[in-house]
């Protein structure tokens, strides 16, 4: 070889050469990394076996029926419930459960009545481990126990099957798993027992339909008016305090006008004062531009 000549050389096949880096092919399947715990996963709602509402994704109980999904038992072999809580009963039969810990009540509380006569933030129901309380919490038109007016603040223990008034609206308490008496079966290994029997509850032989509601009426006289105290209380500036009495009895159905200022309507006819007047389920009852009809139950009168 000649030193000073320009030699051109040729590459040696053996030899590792450094190319350009490799380009992204766009039609060319490429290989990535694998999901990780961190990557978006779809959670489907949670359905309550009790109730069968849908709830959303996390949810510790289920917000229709209050039941506590994770303290809840398997279904026994006879398809029985999971779980039932303490829970009052109205009397139009609807259920309010008691979860554990404490419960606000009131027309804007975790058990949530809606009625006039029931304050925003009216009383309060403790459960602890199987054990009930419940005190006032300075409501307007008060709380109730058996009949037995409760002091703002005072704490009264429950057995189960008390009669509660919220300022008029009527609740009994039902307990789940009671075997001859008021106690509960609830067991505090953070799991709910399974309830034995139903609760009972009470049918109202008779309703007052209208505005939008449906009233109970009890058996005998059942006052109405505009103030709390009465049976029917009907929140309206047309309604005197003490405006009437309905009543349900073994013959027949009964209203009485108790001299109202401004009078009660039985269709196009007004009632005269403190007269007893039979009525039928077809009548209706005008209060101003308000209208009621009662219906009956025919199991539950004569």
């Amino acid at each position: 070889m000649d030193p000073n000549k320009t030699n051109i050389l040729t590459a040696d096949p053996n030899r590792t050469q450094l190319g350009a880096p490799p380009t992204l092919d766009p039609n060319k399947t490429m290989l990535g990394t694998a999901p990780t715990l961190n990557a978006t996963v779809t959670i489907k709602p949670v359905q309550c076996p009790v109730c069968k509402t849908f709830n959303p994704a996390g949810m510790m109980f289920c917000v229709d029926c209050g039941l506590i999904f994770d303290r809840a038992l398997p279904d026994d072999a006879f398809g029985a419930p999971a779980v039932q809580l303490p829970q009052f009963v109205e009397q139009s039969g609807r259920e309010h459960p008691i979860r554990p810990g404490t419960n606000s009540i009131g027309r804007e509380g975790d058990i949530m009545l809606v009625d006039g006569r029931v304050s925003r933030r009216h009383a309060q129901i403790t459960s602890d481990q199987g054990a009930l309380t419940i005190e006032d919490l300075g409501s307007t038109n008060g709380t109730k126990v058996n009949g037995s007016a409760l002091a703002q603040g005072e704490k009264v223990t429950l057995q189960g099957g008390e009669t509660i008034s919220f300022g008029g609206l009527e609740v009994k308490l039902a307990m789940p798993g009671a075997k001859g008496g008021n106690t509960t079966q609830i067991i505090s290994s953070n799991k709910t027992a399974a309830i034995s029997t139903p609760p009972k509850v009470e049918v109202p032989p008779a309703k007052l339909i209208g505005e939008g509601r449906a009233i109970p009426l009890k058996k005998g006289a059942n006052t109405f008016g505009r103030k709390a105290d009465n049976d029917v209380q009907i929140a309206d500036p047309y309604v005197s305090g003490k405006h009437g009495i309905i009543e349900i009895a073994a013959d027949g159905l009964f209203i009485t006008d108790i001299g109202s200022t401004n009078g009660t309507m039985l269709n196009d006819a007004k009632l005269s004062p403190n007269m007893r007047t039979a009525i039928t389920t077809e009548d209706v009852i005008r209060l101003g531009s308000m209208e009621f009809r009662i219906e009956v139950d025919p199991a539950m009168v004569g």
